[in-house]
C-alpha cells in the first residue's frame, strides 16, 4: 500500500510504502477473479488435515495463504488443471517476493 505524505520542503511529493500491507499482485487478483467467477472457495478436507500433521511431525511448517487456498479450490473444482495451478502459484509467489 502506498500512502502520500505532505510535500517536502522543496515542494516535491513524498510517498511511503507500507511493507506490512503488500500491494495485491495482478496474479493474485486474477486468481480471486477466477474464484469469484466460478463461486469457488477452499474447504479443508481429511487429506488436508493428514498432510498438515505429516508435515508438522516432519518438522516442516506449511501454511497456505488465501490465494494458495483458492488455487487448490479451483483445481479441485476442475476449473484449472494441476499444471495451470502450479504455473499460477509460481507467478503469484514470484510477484509476492520482496
Amino acid at each position: 500500500m502506498v500512502m502520500e505524505r505532505p510535500p517536502r520542503a522543496d515542494g516535491q511529493k513524498c510517498y511511503i510504502l507500507d511493507m506490512n500491507k503488500p500491494t495485491p499482485s495482478s496474479t493474485a487478483e486474477h486468481i480471486r477473479s477466477l474464484a469469484r467467477t466460478f463461486d469457488v472457495s477452499y474447504t479443508e478436507g481429511p487429506n488436508d488435515r493428514l498432510a498438515h500433521h505429516i508435515s508438522r511431525l516432519a518438522g516442516d511448517t506449511v501454511e497456505l495463504d488465501e490465494i494458495e487456498q483458492l488455487l487448490i479450490g479451483l483445481q479441485r473444482a476442475k476449473h484449472i488443471t494441476r499444471i495451470e495451478m502450479i504455473q499460477l502459484q509460481a507467478r503469484y509467489l514470484h510477484e509476492a517476493k520482496p
